[in-house]
C-alpha cells in the first residue's frame, strides 16, 4: 500500500526564486512535449515515443539559447514532467478506448503560469533527503525547512513540493508500506460491531445505532466571509499589486474552509472505523445530486471524500468496507418487518409502519436497511447461499381453469405415465 504523507514547507525568500524557477521550467518541458507531440498528430506522423520527446526537448534543447536555462534546475524535474505528460496522453487513450472507468477524460491541455497549483516532482535519483536537523534537501535548491507533525514511517520514494493557490508550499511524500503497520491505532474495542451509514445533509451522518452527526456546513459559515473577501477583489484594477493581494486573501480563505472540512473527515472516519469492524454505506450519484438545487448544500458536505476515506482506512486497517446499490429503496421499507409502503417526500422525517405500526424515523430507518443490504451482500460475497429458497410450486397452474385442466389427457415424459 502507498500512502501520502503531506508536510507544511517554509522556503526562505532565495529558494522561493529558485522553486518558481522550477516550477517554470518544468512547465515549459511539459508544454514543449505537448506541442511535439500534437504537430506530430496533426501532420499524420507516428506517435512521439517518450525516449525521442527526452532527447528533443530536454537534451537538445540545453543547447539552446532559447533554453539554455533548462540546465539550472534538476534534470529529474524536468524527467517527471515529461512522465507526466506521458501519464496524461495513457490516460486519454485509455478513456477514449473504453479501458478506462468512469467520465471521459480530455486530451492533455498546456500548462499556465497562472494555475492555482504548481508542482514538481523528485524522485530518489535526484538524491533528496531530510537532514539531522529536520530540514528537506533539495538538489539546486538547498535545505527547506519543514515543519513535521509526525514522523515518517518508512523511507520515502518520492517527493512533490507543491505550491497552492494561497501561496503555500508543501511537500508530499510517497511511502510504501505494509496495511495495519504505518501507525498506532487503538483497535482493542469489540470486532463483531458492525454500521450502516446514512449520509444526509442535516445531519452529515446517521448511524444505525442511532447515533446523529450534525452537518458542520462549514461553507456556509464561511460565506459571508467569502462574500467580502470576492467584493473587495472586484473593485481592484487588473494588473495591479493590490488585485494580486486580493486574490490571495480569496484564496486563503476558501484553503481555510476546505482544510477545516477536511480535518472533519478524517476525525469522524477514523473514529468510525476504530470502533468498528465493518462498515456499510449508499453508494449515492453525487454527480446527479450536484446538479440540483442542493447543489451548493452537497459540494459542502464533501460526502465523496468522506467515504474515500472511509474505504481507504478500512483496508489500512483491517476492517471491512462495503457498498450497497443506489437503487435500493432504504427509505421505503420498515427495518423492523421489512414491509415497503413506497416512496416518501422529504418533509416526512417520521411515520409509523402500517404493518407493525413501529414509530420509524427517517435517517435511521435508512441506515438500518443500510446495514442489512450490506450483511447480505457479504453474506453472499462470503459463500452463502445467493438464491431464495425453494418455493412449492402453485396446486393451480396459473392461467388455466380447474376444470379445463381436468379434462386435459395425462402427459407422459421419458415413458412414465403422468410426467
Amino acid at each position: 500500500m502507498q500512502l501520502r504523507y503531506n508536510f507544511r514547507l517554509y522556503p526562505h525568500p532565495g529558494q522561493r526564486i529558485a522553486l518558481a524557477q522550477a516550477f517554470g521550467c518544468a512547465r515549459v518541458v511539459f508544454n514543449d512535449a505537448l506541442t511535439v507531440r500534437r504537430l506530430a498528430f496533426e501532420n499524420g506522423l507516428p506517435f512521439v515515443s517518450d525516449g525521442d520527446l527526452s532527447k528533443l526537448v530536454i537534451t537538445a534543447a540545453k543547447n539552446t539559447p532559447e533554453r539554455v536555462w533548462l540546465g539550472e534546475v534538476s534534470a529529474v524535474v524536468l524527467q517527471q514532467a515529461l512522465a507526466d505528460c506521458a501519464t496524461a496522453y495513457r490516460n486519454f487513450f485509455a478513456s477514449v478506448t473504453g479501458r478506462r472507468k468512469g467520465p471521459k477524460i480530455s486530451p492533455p491541455r498546456y500548462r499556465s503560469r497562472r494555475d492555482n497549483r504548481q508542482a514538481i516532482r523528485f524522485t530518489r535519483n535526484a538524491r533528496f533527503a531530510v537532514t539531522a536537523g529536520g530540514e528537506l534537501r533539495l538538489p539546486k535548491i538547498g535545505d527547506v525547512p519543514v515543519r513535521w507533525s509526525r514522523p515518517l514511517p518508512a523511507e520515502p520514494s518520492s517527493v512533490t513540493v507543491i505550491k497552492d493557490a494561497a501561496g503555500r508550499y508543501f511537500a508530499s511524500f510517497v511511502v510504501g508500506t505494509d496495511p495495519g503497520v504505518i501507525e498506532d491505532l487503538d483497535l482493542s474495542g469489540p470486532l463483531n460491531t458492525e454500521i450502516g451509514i446514512d449520509l444526509g445533509l442535516t445531519h452529515f451522518v446517521v448511524l444505525s445505532d442511532g447515533t446523529k452527526v450534525s452537518s458542520p456546513r462549514f461553507f456556509r459559515r464561511a460565506q459571508k466571509r467569502l462574500r467580502k473577501a470576492q467584493r473587495d477583489l472586484s473593485r481592484k484594477a487588473k494588473g495591479s499589486k493590490n488585485r494580486a493581494k486580493a486574490v490571495r486573501k480569496v484564496a486563503r480563505q476558501h484553503a481555510r474552509t476546505a482544510d477545516a472540512r477536511r480535518e472533519f473527515h478524517h476525525q469522524l472516519s477514523t473514529q468510525i472505523i476504530r470502533d468498528n469492524q465493518a462498515v456499510y454505506v449508499e453508494d449515492l450519484a453525487i454527480n446527479g445530486l450536484a446538479r440540483t438545487r442542493l447543489a451548493k448544500s452537497v459540494h459542502d458536505a464533501g460526502w465523496s471524500a468522506f467515504v474515500d476515506m472511509l474505504e481507504y482506512k478500512a483496508a489500512r486497517y483491517g476492517r471491512y468496507f462495503g457498498k450497497i446499490g443506489r437503487f435500493e429503496p432504504t427509505s421505503q421499507v420498515c427495518s423492523t418487518c421489512g414491509v415497503k409502503d413506497g416512496p416518501k417526500p422529504l418533509n416526512i422525517r417520521e411515520w409509523a409502519c402500517p404493518a407493525c405500526g413501529t414509530v420509524l424515523d427517517r435517517d435511521v430507518n435508512a441506515s438500518n436497511n443500510i446495514l442489512a443490504a450490506g450483511r447480505a451482500d457479504r453474506l453472499n460475497a462470503c459463500g452463502g447461499p445467493v438464491r431464495p429458497g425453494v418455493i412449492p410450486a402453485q396446486p393451480v397452474e396459473p392461467g388455466s381453469h380447474r376444470d379445463d385442466r381436468a379434462r386435459q389427457p395425462a402427459r407422459s415424459v421419458v415413458g412414465i405415465p403422468g410426467l
